[in-house]
């Protein structure tokens, strides 16, 4: 199978289920955001990882390798239409650069790294309305001289 038809055969099996990305990665034993990514095609599993999502979603053997495939981690280059993500790209269009510079003023010219990295999404209940809190934990990588 290729990569795109087991992303479609993860989500259509998530959804026939009745499964949540949560559930899926509770009973995997592994953080929500890195099994949603990698089910979505943009992580590749380890194969005992892939086996035991081909198992809970009963996918087909032929969508373990795809599962395990290396991505090409490439995406559309406009501007997202959809809200949520979109209010994403704000976030990084108003804040980057000031992140940039607060980040490289706690540790020195360099950045963070996006492979020693992991984020989680919490939900606060609040009374003036819920909140999202994500959380990014990169490691910071300082760029060399020589």
């Amino acid at each position: 199978m290729k990569k795109e038809e087991v992303i479609e055969a993860v989500v259509l099996a998530k959804k026939s289920k009745g499964l949540t990305w949560e559930a899926i990665s509770a009973e995997l034993g592994m953080g929500t955001v890195w099994v949603t990514s990698a089910c979505l095609g943009m992580n590749s599993m380890p194969e005992n990882v892939a086996d035991k999502v081909c198992k809970i979603l009963d996918l087909p053997d032929e969508a373990k390798p795809a599962l395990m495939e290396f991505p090409t981690k490439t995406w559309d280059k406009s501007v997202p239409q959809d809200p949520l993500v979109y209010r994403l790209y704000e976030i990084v269009a108003v804040y980057g650069d000031t992140l940039k510079e607060v980040i490289q003023e706690k540790f020195g010219d360099g950045i963070m790294s996006a492979i020693d990295f992991s984020m989680d999404v919490e939900k606060e209940e609040n009374p003036k309305g819920d909140r999202v809190i994500v959380t990014m934990n990169g490691k910071f990588l300082p760029y060399k001289a020589w």
